[in-house]
């Protein structure tokens, strides 16, 4: 029976479903049918895979072929199923043997001249064969994603011809070379360095406990006074991601269709959109889902420079991911889910005009201005630090040498391990049970902290989001218990409340 079956994998979000390439050769006039729910660029490989087949050297069968794409309510996109189509066309018409297509997955595009060309998103693929054990033959040039897995079974081929002799037994496909340390440190960028900052030794140390508990944390203050150098800076601060994380975070890459450097595998993702970033930008969708930015950051830092300049309605899309760590993206034909646990840092003015000292604004202006963030997502920061304007003469007056980011990244790198060893989770995911069981807190202390939220008038959620951070400053200071002015500490991190409340008070 001229039949033949090829397997393959779909790509839905960052899961790599199975997918079978049916063919089948019968009597009739010659024709092409491609069935399974294809999209435009699946139905385009009918053309591509008849070319590849003729300019490779085999003869293509001038029969009724039908090309089944199984389940067939799985939406199919891409170039990535050209050579799976080819190869079952090759099976069935008996030019290559059917048995040496079984255990194995074929994946990758087609050029007209036969060659095999590179498909982007292929990482969950590997992944998923891996876990089946399978026998995967992807193109040569998704080499650096099949290196970053490390999985021994997956063969790189280059044409169709050659693929051809490896299944007729007569040659060998590449493959992972036994031992590769591919793994490098991550790049560092030494010029970014904390000691470049004059001054600021508040928004410094807001930094510190920021990075040691993975708080969020909003830089307020007028412009040139180094918000965004700051923020830039927090990279060096951060411990380099382990492998599983590496992969997670390589896997969102590769599936919204960016190219991994095995150099920056373990580094920390920092992404920076623009203010002009659509919600579907920054959380993720289209009409084929992809991560968003927030995905992109994940275990890593979102900075959204000029917060206030993004249109509100997009900053709050970005409230439930913060608190689930997750994004579900739900269409018609699919519901995929992203992880999206990234560290938020924003920046922005405290005023339409820049200033709020000597401010060209009213404060009712000013009020306006700030309201463009609203309440719930202004509680998700746990610190809100002012970055004034330095001082006269800061800028020309000798300065003592200040600390490096190296020292600094030392200090947040035992504290992270200390809260680790606690409670399995930094100090940013502890649960409320957690605090009162690990937190170490006095009830005296606690009872202090209530009475100043609510003078503050700030919600249950910033009474625990202050308990966290106090924990974080006791666990840079190397404390087993948190003490009074270590909360006392946490409650001055809270610019943005001072600003408001003085604005009311002017009215």
């Amino acid at each position: 029976m001229a039949i033949a079956c090829v397997a393959t994998r779909a790509n839905k979000g960052v899961d790599a479903p199975a997918v079978t390439v049916e063919v089948h050769l019968s009597n009739g006039l010659p024709a092409f049918n491609l069935v399974g729910l294809p999209e435009t660029s699946v139905k385009e490989a009918k053309e591509r895979v008849r070319s590849a087949i003729i300019n490779a050297g085999f003869e293509f069968p001038m029969r009724r072929i039908t090309v089944n794409l199984a389940p067939a309510d799985l939406p199919k996109q891409g170039g990535r199923y050209d050579l799976p189509i080819a190869i079952g066309i090759l099976a069935a018409s008996k030019q290559i043997p059917k048995q040496a297509v079984k255990d194995h997955e074929f994946i990758g595009e087609l050029a007209l001249s036969g060659h095999i060309r590179h498909c982007p998103g292929l990482l969950p693929v590997i992944v998923e064969a891996q876990k089946q054990d399978t026998h995967l033959v992807i193109p040569l040039d998704n080499r650096a994603d099949a290196e970053l897995v490390g999985f021994n079974k997956v063969y790189f081929a280059t044409h169709l011809q050659g693929l051809s002799e490896y299944l007729h037994g007569q040659t060998r496909l590449p493959g992972i070379e036994p031992g590769l340390e591919w793994i490098q440190a991550p790049d560092i960028d030494t010029h970014l360095c904390f000691s470049d900052v004059i001054g600021q030794y508040q928004a410094k140390l807001g930094l510190e406990i920021a990075a040691a508990g993975n708080h969020n944390l909003l830089l307020l203050g007028p412009p040139g006074t180094g918000k965004s150098m700051l923020a830039n800076r927090l990279m060096q601060l951060l411990p380099p991601l382990n492998y599983d994380e590496a992969l997670e975070v390589a896997t969102l890459h590769s599936v919204a269709g960016q190219s991994i450097d095995p150099k920056s595998f373990y580094k920390r993702p920092f992404r920076n959109p623009h203010h002009t970033s659509s919600a579907v930008s920054l959380v993720g969708g289209g009409t084929y889902p992809k991560p968003g930015e927030i995905s992109l950051a994940h275990r890593g830092v979102l900075f959204l420079d000029e917060v206030a300049e993004f249109p509100r309605k997009v900053l709050d899309c970005l409230r439930e991911p913060m608190e689930s760590g997750e994004v579900v993206i739900s269409r018609a034909a699919a519901k995929l889910k992203f992880l999206s646990r990234f560290q938020l840092i924003a920046a922005m003015n405290p005023s339409p005009c820049g200033d709020i000292d000597n401010a060209r604004a009213t404060p009712d202006q000013i009020q306006r201005y700030l309201s463009r963030l609203s309440g719930p997502f202004l509680d998700r920061f746990d610190l809100t630090i002012e970055v004034p304007r330095l001082p006269a003469g800061a800028l020309t007056k000798p300065e003592p040498s200040a600390e490096t980011s190296a020292s600094i990244a030392q200090r947040v790198k035992m504290a992270r391990e200390s809260q680790l060893a606690r409670a399995g989770v930094l100090n940013s995911d502890l649960t409320g049970k957690q605090l009162k069981q690990l937190g170490h807190f006095k009830q005296a202390d606690l009872l202090f902290l209530e009475m100043s939220i609510n003078k503050l008038g700030l919600s249950v959620r910033s009474y625990h989001r202050l308990q966290r951070v106090a924990r974080t400053i006791a666990d840079l200071h190397q404390s087993v218990t948190v003490e009074r002015r270590h909360i006392a500490q946490a409650l001055g991190y809270r610019a943005m409340d001072r600003l408001l409340h003085s604005l009311k008070a002017q009215y």
